[in-house]
């Protein structure tokens, strides 16, 4: 069996990986981060009810309307949700890459949200 795009498939696979062990709380839930090749995601899950707590993107229009790179849109996500977090009342998170690397964007998206105050 050939496999299409390779990238994809490891990711998916370090994925369900991770995912087999992390799982969100309502005391602490998870930040699941999703970068596509212009955009970054991350939404602050309660696995126990299949609920998403707070959401952020750089698809805001705070965000979306300067010319920046993508680590500085990043960055800025990452103090969003740290802001919507605090106001939500949740405090700490497990922080979960979705396979993807821990460098660039989701790190600097990490960096900034435990800036904010997250803890994670």
């Amino acid at each position: 069996m050939a496999i299409k795009n390779r990238k994809v498939f490891r990711r998916n696979r370090i994925k369900m990986r991770v995912r087999k062990i992390i799982k969100g709380t309502a005391d602490r839930p998870r930040m699941s981060v999703f970068r596509s090749n212009k955009q970054i995601y991350v939404q602050i899950i309660n696995d126990e009810d299949d609920k998403t707590l707070v959401a952020s993107s750089s698809r805001e229009t705070g965000i979306k309307d300067n010319k920046i790179t993508k680590i500085e849109q990043a960055k800025m996500v990452g103090q969003s949700i740290a802001e919507k977090a605090k106001e939500a009342g949740i405090e700490s998170v497990v922080f979960d890459r979705n396979g993807y690397l821990y460098h660039g964007r989701i790190k600097s998206l990490a960096d900034a949200a435990r800036a904010g105050g997250l803890k994670f």
